[in-house]
């Protein structure tokens, strides 16, 4: 566990009983925030693709393979981050999300240098993201802390892709 600002990173599921639902709820605002974005508004959890139906209703099953941290407030989930298992020498972060009332307090920071540990740890010689283009706080934040701008492995359109080394 590391302290961030009165937040705590911890891995998810972990030890204690707190914020078991964080993540659900979490994924439900990241998925939600994201179709608004893409100009895909829903009225909620129910209308989003499948995919991401499944994530929220069962994150446990949908990231079996993977290491989900929480950035904890107490007892409440503030903020979460996806690290995959290592592949071909890297891992990848997914779903990097900041209650909004928890942002510039240094949380995405916290969680994604944890990743940052976990993915060396693993034996991982790089970690990959990608980022919508429109999400300039997120890619300056990742430029921060010495990610770069790569060749897309994603054929999704304003997808922008980054990596660096750990």
């Amino acid at each position: 566990m590391t302290d961030h600002r009165e937040v705590a990173v911890v891995r998810w599921p972990g030890q204690t009983r707190s914020a078991q639902d964080g993540p659900a709820e979490l994924l439900a605002a990241y998925h939600l925030r994201t179709q608004a974005e893409k100009g895909e508004a829903v009225a909620g959890v129910d209308e989003l693709p499948d995919r991401y139906r499944a994530e929220i209703s069962d994150p446990r099953a949908a990231f079996a393979d993977d290491v989900v941290l929480l950035a904890l407030s107490g007892n409440t989930a503030v903020g979460c981050l996806v690290v995959t298992t290592a592949a071909d020498g890297r891992c990848e972060l997914k779903r990097l999300w900041t209650d909004p009332a928890f942002r510039g307090r240094g949380v995405a920071s916290g969680l994604v240098g944890c990743a940052l540990s976990h993915a060396a740890e693993s034996g991982a010689g790089s970690v990959r993201l990608s980022v919508w283009k429109w999400r300039s706080a997120a890619t300056a934040l990742y430029e921060r802390l010495g990610f770069t701008v790569t060749d897309s492995w994603d054929d999704r359109d304003q997808l922008v892709c980054m990596e660096r080394a750990v």
